[in-house]
C-alpha cells in the first residue's frame, strides 16, 4: 500500500479559490485577499483555453464569472484578456482579468504561499495535453514542500506522476466526493500523498482507512466549524474552506 512520505505538512485551514467568500474566485485579487487574512495556503483550479494558455478557472464557460458567456475552449488569451472577471462578485473588484499560470504562481512566489492545484477536466478536455503544460511550469516555480497537485480525473493524475515519477518531489492528492471503496486502488496507481473528499460524505471508516495507510486527508469545502467538528477526530489533516479564519 502507498505509504505517505514524511516532510513538511501542509497547514490545517486552506483557502478555497483564494478568500472566495470574500473575493472573486480565483483570481490574483481572491489570494491577494487571503494572504491578507492570514493563509498561507490557497486551493486553485486550472485548465486550459482553446489556445493551449493555463489559466486559473473552474468552470467550463465563464457564464457564472464573468461578464459574457464563452467556452473556454473556444477562447484565445487575447479575448480572455477583454473579460471583467470580478465586477459580478462586487464593484470594488470590476476590471479584475482571468489570472494565467504564470501570473499566479508568480504572485504566490512572491507572497511564499503554498498551493492545492487542482487539474480541472471539464467535458471533452485532454487530461494529458493539460498535464504537460501545467507540470512542469509548477514545479519550476514551487518548492515540493509548498505544492500538491489534486484532481477528481485518475488520466489527470496518471500523466502528471509520468511527468515527474518522484513522489516526494510531486506529490498528488486524490479528489473525490465520496471516498470509493476501492481508492486505495487509485492511490496505488499514482503514488498518491493524498485523499481529498467532500467533508458531508466522509464516513470515519474511510477517515480511519487512509489514515492507516498512512497518507494525509484533506477536506473541501467546509464553512461551519461546528458541524465540522467531529471529523477532526477521525483524523482529517485539514479543511479547505471559502474563509478559514471561522475555524480560528
Amino acid at each position: 500500500m502507498t505509504t505517505r512520505h514524511d516532510d513538511s505538512s501542509p497547514p490545517r485551514l486552506w483557502a478555497h479559490r483564494g478568500l472566495s467568500l470574500h473575493a472573486p474566485e480565483n483570481t490574483l485579487a481572491a489570494v491577494r485577499e487571503a494572504h491578507k487574512a492570514g493563509c498561507e495556503w490557497v486551493e486553485l483550479d486550472v485548465q486550459l483555453l482553446g489556445d493551449g494558455t493555463p489559466v486559473i478557472w473552474h468552470d467550463s464557460d465563464t457564464r457564472r464569472c464573468a461578464n459574457a458567456n464563452a467556452r473556454l475552449s473556444r477562447l484565445t488569451l487575447e479575448a480572455a484578456r477583454k473579460l471583467d472577471v470580478g465586477a459580478w462578485f462586487s464593484p470594488g473588484f470590476a476590471g479584475e482579468r482571468m489570472a494565467t499560470l504564470e501570473e499566479m504562481l508568480a504572485l504566490l512566489g512572491e507572497l511564499k504561499m503554498g498551493l492545492n492545484l487542482e487539474l480541472k477536466l471539464n467535458r471533452g478536455r485532454d487530461p494529458n495535453a493539460l498535464a504537460e503544460v501545467v507540470i512542469p511550469r509548477t514545479l519550476a516555480a514551487l518548492s515540493a514542500e509548498r505544492l500538491i497537485v489534486s484532481s477528481f480525473s485518475r488520466d489527470a493524475l496518471e500523466a502528471a506522476r509520468e511527468i515527474e515519477k518522484d513522489p516526494q518531489r510531486l506529490r498528488l492528492g486524490l479528489l473525490y466526493k465520496g471516498i470509493p471503496r476501492d481508492w486505495q486502488k487509485d492511490a496505488e496507481r499514482v503514488q498518491a500523498y493524498s485523499v481529498h473528499g467532500k467533508w458531508r460524505r466522509l464516513t470515519r471508516q474511510r477517515a480511519e482507512e487512509v489514515k492507516r495507510a498512512g497518507l494525509k486527508l484533506f477536506c473541501y469545502t467546509a464553512n461551519d466549524p461546528k458541524a465540522f467538528a467531529p471529523r477532526w477526530k477521525w483524523g482529517v489533516d485539514g479543511v479547505i474552506s471559502d474563509d478559514p479564519r471561522v475555524f480560528n
